[in-house]
């Protein structure tokens, strides 16, 4: 009852960052589907398993941005602006994947033509787009008063802060040109995240950080409904969840560079 609540809260916010949403969705069906009927390989798996896993994880971030902006007291033009921004921005970088993957070839870290090469950096200043727009809420939500609780205020803080940092660790594979540590990219993986199981991988910090946005918040509104207890107990128990969940990003992160697999 309470996720459709959100979603028509969302959708009555922000008609078109909810139908982007269920664009994303559309399209894990059409990749889903295109990996059932489509052979082709690219490092050893489905050319369709890479668009269908930045469907999903688009479509839960850009619908978390649209419910979390209904927690500040922007103005209406500033709420549509970051909304439209965010995105429109990811969906043209989802096309862009998904456009490389209809080619057969990698969508990041390839440098092989002039074509690739743009596609590339297009999709890194979409992306730097909206690193900047995570530290502009990271700002906003120390500065103002939220609609909800200072529990979930807090939680909603450690989340932008937290998948801040995941981005910055995306910066350090673009930095490498590659997500493996010891090895090149590709060769055995775990199924659907194909994260390497011979060495060292950073798209495990990577998708931790990027999902501290939901996880946190989320730890924290469960407490607050089933934890009847004083707010400052809540923001204690929340901190520490949000330190413990930081370690373990921090660990996967260390543990990547020392060139050792997560599993």
């Amino acid at each position: 009852m309470y996720l459709k609540q959100v979603f028509s809260t969302v959708k009555k916010n922000s008609p078109i960052l909810y139908w982007i949403v269920m664009v994303h969705l559309i399209c894990v069906i059409g990749c889903i589907a295109g990996s059932l009927i489509d052979d082709r390989t690219l490092m050893g798996v489905n050319v369709w398993i890479k668009p269908l896993k930045f469907s999903i994880s688009g479509a839960i971030y850009i619908f978390t941005v649209g419910f979390l902006m209904t927690l500040y007291p922007f103005s209406k033009r500033k709420k549509n602006i970051l909304n439209k921004t965010v995105s429109w921005t990811l969906l043209v970088e989802l096309g862009l994947v998904i456009c490389q993957a209809s080619r057969g070839v990698q969508s990041h870290y390839n440098l092989s033509s002039p074509f690739d090469g743009l596609i590339f950096s297009a999709m890194g200043i979409l992306i730097a787009i909206n690193v900047l727009i995570m530290a502009l809420f990271i700002v906003e939500t120390i500065r103002l008063k939220l609609e909800t609780s200072k529990s979930i205020q807090w939680a909603i803080l450690l989340g932008w802060i937290i998948v801040f940092f995941g981005s910055w660790i995306g910066g350090q594979m673009i930095g490498q040109m590659a997500h493996n540590v010891g090895v090149a990219d590709g060769g055995p993986g775990l199924p659907l995240v194909n994260w390497s199981t011979i060495a060292g991988d950073l798209r495990v910090a990577h998708f931790f950080g990027l999902h501290g946005l939901q996880i946190v918040p989320i730890f924290a509104f469960l407490i607050s409904n089933k934890w009847k207890t004083s707010e400052r107990n809540q923001i204690l128990i929340v901190t520490i969840f949000g330190l413990v969940y930081i370690l373990w990003i921090g660990y996967t992160f260390y543990q990547a560079k020392q060139g050792m697999p997560f599993i």
